[in-house]
This record gives structure tokens, sequence and C-alpha cells, in this order.
């Protein structure tokens, strides 16, 4: 199982798999041309009211952590297929915050790493 985080800035490389962008509203300064992804995954990020309360504040990042798993927990259909995707192949999942330590992408990898442990290939 390979899940991989990147910034959405960050060159992407020919060998980097299967390449999902994670935020809700596209990158600032990018062009869609100028991305190399597979998939925008819009249903993936933080609702509106989660992301705006977070604001990237490190210091809510555990309680941030808390209340996206919660709303991954009511969206299977979104994720389950990126985390069974990652069984064959590396997926990017990309972000666009400047915190490279406290974003979605980060949560979303600890998230679906966590199911990945718990549900061994089947």
């Amino acid at each position: 199982m390979t899940i991989v985080v990147q910034r959405v800035y960050s060159a992407a490389a020919d060998t980097d798999g299967y390449r999902v962008l994670l935020d809700r509203l596209w990158p600032r300064g990018l062009k869609k041309t100028d991305v190399a992804y597979d998939l925008w995954a819009k249903d993936l990020a933080p609702s509106n009211e989660l992301r705006k309360w977070f604001g990237h504040d490190p210091a809510l990042w555990d309680e941030f952590q808390r209340r996206y798993a919660a709303e991954l927990d009511q969206h299977v259909e979104h994720w389950q297929p990126l985390a069974e995707r990652s069984r064959k192949e590396t997926v990017v999942l990309l972000f666009g915050a400047r915190d490279e330590t406290h974003n979605n992408a980060v949560a979303l990898k600890a998230y679906l790493e966590r199911w990945l442990r718990t549900h061994h290939a089947r």
C-alpha cells in the first residue's frame, strides 16, 4: 500500500501514480492545464464549514482530524475506491495549503491507512 502526500505546486514525476487533488477550491495561481492530476475529488475535501473553522490553525489540528474523520465516515463511497486503488498502485494526495503538516491530505492519508490496516485485502 502506498499513499503519498504532495503539494499541488510541486512538479509531478512520471512515477507518481494516480494523482488526486483533494481541495474543494481550485488552487490559487494555477491553471487546470498546469496541474497533472487524474481526479479532482472535491467530495473528499472537508466541508466548507469545517475548512473555514480549521483555517489551518495547528492548535485545532487534533479536533480537525476528528471532525474530518466523522465527515469521511459518512461518505465511504467517496474514499473507499481510493483506498482500494492504493493497494495496487501509488496514490498521490495533492493539496494546495502552505502548511505541509496540518492539511486535509495529511489527515486523509492517516484515515485511509488506518482503514487499510484494519481491512486487509479481501
